[in-house]
């Protein structure tokens, strides 16, 4: 881990120990004495800090916790802690096909269905970051095209008037194909983290699924302890 991610993860722990008078933090030159490294490094981690949401700078007075993160479970990953404004996609196709016994399953269909398939890279800072693989149900969506999917897909189906409930994620270690690595300009069988992703609706439906291939990716989590779930694991053993 590097210095700026050590500090992250340090004031992380800080903040949900409450160990900040006033939820005010130490100023940028008291932080670097207290982790020996240059303001630089400092204003680093700052800057991821308040990029994902858990502090603010006030200016003439300093640099606060966000209340509503005091106490909450937080997760980031690297391309959530980005801003929007630097996130751009290229959407790789769109197509429309009848639903396969799978994605019936998915989205709990009845009868076969129409569903949107699509693929497109993830842009961070000019550089593609993420190759996405996304199905959602055109009964949901009939109007979905290429330019919506440039944007963000979340915004999208708020838009539409639905209310997104949660995601169900899971990762798991991957490596590169030559057509992957080819997107992400790097070599085949290069290590990455495949994504998948079950996003829910407030009424219980999947109104998506994705997969993305990731490289270079992190995720920070912060949950509270579980003392049924704990014992009742203890149990089973």
């Amino acid at each position: 881990m590097n210095k700026r991610d050590f500090i992250v993860q340090d004031l992380l722990s800080k903040i949900y120990q409450q160990d900040f008078k006033d939820q005010k933090l130490p100023n940028q030159r008291k932080m670097a004495e207290m982790y020996q490294v240059s303001r630089y490094t400092i204003q680093e981690a700052i800057k991821l800090l308040e990029e994902i949401g858990i502090i603010k700078t006030v200016q003439g007075s300093g640099m606060y916790v966000q209340n509503h993160y005091q106490m909450s479970p937080l997760i980031f990953n690297t391309l959530t802690r980005t801003p929007y404004d630097r996130i751009a996609s290229k959407v790789l196709y769109l197509d429309k096909h009848r639903s396969t016994p799978e994605e019936a399953q998915i989205f709990q269909l009845s009868d076969p269905e129409d569903i949107w398939t699509f693929e497109r890279v993830r842009i961070v800072d000019f550089k593609i970051e993420q190759i996405e693989k996304s199905k959602l149900p055109v009964s949901l969506f009939p109007d979905l095209n290429e330019q919506i999917l440039e944007g963000s897909i979340q915004e999208y189906v708020q838009d539409r008037g639905y209310v997104i409930s949660h995601f169900i994620t899971s990762y798991s270690p991957a490596v590169l194909s030559k057509s992957q690595a080819d997107l992400l300009m790097c070599k085949k069988n290069t290590p990455a983290m495949k994504i998948e992703n079950r996003c829910l609706l407030k009424d219980g439906k999947v109104y998506e699924y994705s997969e993305l291939i990731a490289i270079d990716y992190a995720c920070t989590y912060i949950t509270p302890f579980n003392k049924k779930s704990h014992q009742s694991r203890k149990a089973s053993d």
